[in-house]
């Protein structure tokens, strides 16, 4: 509540005009996570476990296909922004740049990828996204060889997740471009924290979810 009671008394500060509820004339501190445009990369091959694993390193490597550009609704968000997060990933930095290529980018480590291991099961060729799909189930459950586990990456989402906060506070918007099973590792963060979503996390590029604190 105090929170809300500085920005009224920005607002007024600023000559702004705030009859009845002052409260309903101030924005909420948003916070904006998208993934990535689609990478320059075949997306769905099928192949071994061993095709997958080396796989996993090349689409780590990809950038920006040229040709998946940022929705235009999306452009005009961040027209006004001078700066905006990302992971700094090729295909993260990229899609950041494509879409706000007037801000700076702040990249940062914390905001990688969830990683994937490629389980050894011979015989079997899969398309790339199944194997994905087995792969992110047998994270879960154990198998994380040499990367980081779930536990690690919730806690580092919880990082994220008060980083975005501390600067949407700051600046009324935060924008993170980076990665879609991370984002929503965020975004389960958030709202524990009393964020309210708006949209859904979707294995889908340029995917966008937004977040609002009531508080």
């Amino acid at each position: 509540m105090r929170r809300q009671a500085v920005k009224t008394q920005l607002a007024k500060r600023e000559g702004l005009d705030l009859p009845g509820d002052a409260s309903s004339l101030v924005k909420p501190d948003r916070i904006v996570l998208v993934r990535h445009g689609q990478p320059a990369i075949a997306l769905s091959p099928r192949t071994s476990h061993a095709g997958f694993s080396d796989y996993i390193d090349a689409y780590e490597e990809a950038g920006l296909d040229p040709a998946s550009l940022p929705p235009q609704e999306l452009r005009e968000l961040v027209k006004e922004l001078d700066s905006i997060f990302t992971s700094g990933r090729p295909r993260s930095h990229q899609s950041a740049a494509a879409l706000a290529p007037h801000a700076a980018l702040e990249a940062d480590p914390l905001f990688v990828e969830a990683p994937l291991a490629s389980p050894r099961i011979p015989l079997l060729a899969m398309s790339v996204p199944k194997w994905a799909v087995v792969s992110r189930i047998l994270w879960h459950v154990g198998f994380h060889p040499r990367i980081e586990n779930p536990r690690g990456a919730r806690d580092r989402a919880g990082r994220a997740a008060d980083l975005l906060a501390a600067r949407a506070r700051e600046r009324g918007l935060a924008v993170l471009v980076a990665h879609g099973y991370f984002n929503w590792m965020i975004g389960r963060q958030l709202r524990a924290r009393g964020f309210v979503r708006t949209g859904s996390h979707q294995a889908r590029y340029w995917n966008t979810v937004t977040y609002e604190s009531r508080t």
